[in-house]
């Protein structure tokens, strides 16, 4: 059996989503947006690093607003949150130059949220042939970069753009 060297991955397996309370209401109450691996803060929604990537470069965008109910959104949240959707494919495209994308939001549990409390929208960039043995056959997925070095070029690349 091969064995991968994944330290980073420790922390999932330690602590999984064990945490107490919601990450995308205590981590944009935070200051440290580093180390809480949040990129971009709008007004009424912010893009973060996913923890727990499917790839690298993994974002995710949600509303400040606490709720699992699409419906209890703004209108002006709801585009707030569009305009960072397509900000993120834009930020993701011109840095880490996929071939494609996955955007989505997983509505429950039983449709694959892993947070259900608090809705947000995936944004994954895919590159051709990055399906391979280890995540059909290995049930494992290999990241080639570490998150912090994902969000420092991702976060680079905001200031260039001059957005803020």
């Amino acid at each position: 059996m091969e064995k991968l060297w994944a330290p980073w991955r420790m922390k999932y397996i330690e602590e999984g989503s064990k945490g107490e309370g919601c990450i995308f209401c205590l981590f944009p109450a935070k200051e440290n947006d580093r180390e809480n691996l949040i990129l971009y803060r709008g007004a009424l929604s912010f893009i973060m690093l996913n923890s727990f990537p499917y790839n690298p470069g993994h974002l995710m965008v949600a509303p400040y607003k606490h709720t699992a109910d699409l419906y209890n959104l703004s209108d002006e949240e709801l585009l707030d949150i569009d305009h960072l959707v397509r900000f993120s494919v834009k930020l993701l495209s011109e840095t880490m130059r996929p071939d494609g994308f996955n955007l989505g939001v997983n509505l429950g549990r039983t449709a694959g949220a892993g947070i259900v409390d608090h809705i947000h929208w995936h944004i994954v960039p895919r590159w051709n042939g990055d399906t391979n043995f280890m995540p059909v056959i290995g049930e494992t997925k290999v990241l080639p970069e570490s998150l912090e070095a994902t969000y420092d070029k991702l976060r680079r690349k905001i200031d260039e753009l001059g957005v803020s």
